[in-house]
């Protein structure tokens, strides 16, 4: 039926049915018995014969005025899905963890805005289950995700763009935030701040997998949603809390970040992306996350 509408346009645009076949490559015959079809399917008579040609009847005027619209934004919407097909595309939805903007993501924009400029970048602060969700929506093209990222990873593409080391969250007021580092056994005694399985997926099985490998299991006094509020947390109740290096970029009032001299103790960070044909500008930018985490991995090795 879409086609029907172009040729009607086409029709309209030229006055005359003859005219109009010749433009559309078609027998006036043919065309006309589309534009019998066309009347059918609306259910009115859309052009009336003159001595130029023809014009549309009142109920052409309405349909032209109404799809006219109508048929710019469908042909909008398939030339981005064919820019898609082909691996190109007019606008980049990436998903980010707000903790991880300053150390990560903002240098790999820098980079890549300098061999993409034309291309429009949404950026999304959501957290890893938001932007789980929204990948599965279609609603994202990158999910910079961090760890939490593995519970998904089969279901996208995936790549780990590095492991970075941990850092303990504690309270100005704990003896243990004057240490240059400390050792994940000297907070065995200390209440541990969790964090909402629904809003990041398998964080505190992870802190609980580093303390069991340091000889002990924490104790969560609390279990919260968002890092905020973990980290308002650990100062109201004098606790700590375990989180990647790249929060020591990450100020909050009356939180100290100490690295962990425990080697094993390492946080991957995950990337996800949406499968199919990778876009180029994609690619770009997951190797340019890559580069910027590298750049942080390396400053930040104890």
């Amino acid at each position: 039926m879409i086609e029907r509408f172009r040729a009607f346009l086409v029709v309209v645009e030229e006055g005359s049915v003859n005219r109009a076949a010749v433009r559309l490559r078609i027998t006036q015959p043919a065309l006309s018995r589309q534009m019998k079809a066309l009347e059918a399917e609306v259910g009115g008579k859309l052009l009336e014969r003159e001595s130029s040609g023809v014009k549309p009847t009142s109920v052409g005027y309405a349909l032209l005025k109404e799809m006219r619209p109508v048929l710019a934004d469908y042909d909008a919407a398939l030339a981005e899905f064919r820019r898609q097909a082909r691996g190109q595309r007019s606008e980049l939805r990436v998903g980010y963890l707000i903790s991880a903007a300053q150390a990560v993501l903002t240098p790999a924009l820098d980079k890549f805005r300098q061999t993409h400029p034309e291309l429009n970048l949404k950026l999304c602060d959501m957290s890893p289950r938001e932007q789980i969700e929204a990948l599965r929506s279609g609603e994202l093209d990158v999910a910079l995700i961090g760890q939490e990222g593995a519970a998904a990873a089969r279901e996208f593409h995936s790549r780990k763009l590095g492991s970075l080391s941990v850092c303990a969250a504690l309270s100005a007021a704990d003896p243990l935030a004057g240490r240059s580092r400390l050792a994940v056994q000297e907070l065995k005694e200390r209440d541990f701040i969790g964090i909402d399985e629904d809003q990041m997926p398998g964080r505190n099985r992870w802190m609980l997998s580093i303390c069991r490998a340091a000889g002990f299991k924490p104790r969560f006094a609390v279990v919260t949603d968002g890092i905020t509020h973990v980290l308002s947390q650990v100062v109201s109740e004098t606790a700590v809390t375990l989180l990647p290096s790249y929060f020591r970029e990450f100020k909050h009032p009356g939180v100290v970040y100490v690295p962990l001299l425990d080697e094993t103790a390492r946080w991957d960070f995950l990337v996800l992306w949406q499968r199919g044909k990778v876009p180029h500008a994609t690619r770009t930018l997951i190797d340019a996350l890559a580069a910027s985490l590298d750049s942080w991995g390396h400053s930040d090795s104890p």
